[in-house]
């Protein structure tokens, strides 16, 4: 079990990378939005029910991409270290055991616990 300095960083991760992500993907969807990934998106859009597709892609690309950073801290190739709110400071390689990336997919894991976003769990029908 991931000790107090490891969740907080969890749930700053899955706040603040995460759900920001999401959130900053879904505002390239409204019919609004500027900017070349929007304007791209829509293109597609034009092609079929975009909308629906994305609003899945998302979140799995979004929880991909931080799978992989974590994947990266859990194998040494990234050496991080994380300072708590209350000033421990921790290596996310040692004291996360090689485990961040399960610690987030998990269910219950960081990303069910924290996310206040939409995500699809895979293996919702495993018990």
């Amino acid at each position: 079990m991931p000790n107090t300095e490891i969740e907080e960083f969890a749930k700053i991760i899955v706040k603040q990378l995460r759900d920001a992500a999401i959130r900053n993907c879904d505002r390239k969807l409204r019919p609004d939005a500027g900017g070349p990934v929007a304007k791209r998106w829509r293109e597609l859009a034009q092609e079929g029910n975009f909308g629906s597709v994305a609003s899945v892609l998302i979140p799995d690309i979004v929880d991909d991409t931080v799978f992989q950073l974590l994947r990266a801290l859990d194998q040494g190739l990234l050496k991080l270290s994380f300072t708590s709110s209350d000033g421990n400071i921790v290596d996310l390689s040692e004291d996360g055991l090689g485990e961040l990336g399960g610690w987030y997919m998990g269910i219950p894991g960081w990303r069910s616990t924290y996310s206040e976003e939409r995500f699809v769990d895979d293996f919702s029908d495993l018990k």
